[in-house]
């Protein structure tokens, strides 16, 4: 991708991946991704020498996790109520949705970073 203009990422980008374009930047990209899915990936040939592979499969895997953590966010009052005092599930509550927008920014980032992986290129808008 040596062609594709460095210096530009967009909001949402990841901070701990250098800008598409930059030099370096797919090995960045593909630590990130690494990060974002369970360890047991790293022994995967295809994906550590693949890094649009790799978006891929983080994408994947990042997706499941937010509709868990939405999925559990819907049923903790009802699973812990009779379990624990009502302030021990609300500061439950809190954690999940915490979380919840940890893993949904998360998944922006993967999903730009495989957008970058694909060839896009993210343009400056003006205003």
């Amino acid at each position: 991708m040596g062609g594709v203009p460095s210096g530009y990422a967009p909001p949402g980008w990841p901070g701990a991946v250098r800008p598409p374009g930059a030099q370096g930047w797919e090995a960045t990209a593909a630590a990130f991704l690494l990060d974002c899915c369970p360890s047991d990936f790293r022994a995967y040939p295809v994906l550590r020498r693949h890094p649009v592979v790799l978006a891929r499969f983080a994408a994947e895997f990042v997706a499941a996790q937010v509709s868990a953590a939405s999925d559990g966010l819907g049923r903790l009052r009802l699973d812990l109520s009779d379990q624990v005092d009502p302030e021990v599930v609300q500061a439950a509550v809190e954690a999940w949705e915490e979380q919840s927008a940890h893993l949904l920014r998360l998944k922006r980032e993967v999903s730009l970073v495989e957008e970058a992986l694909r060839g896009r290129v993210f343009v400056r808008r003006l205003t």
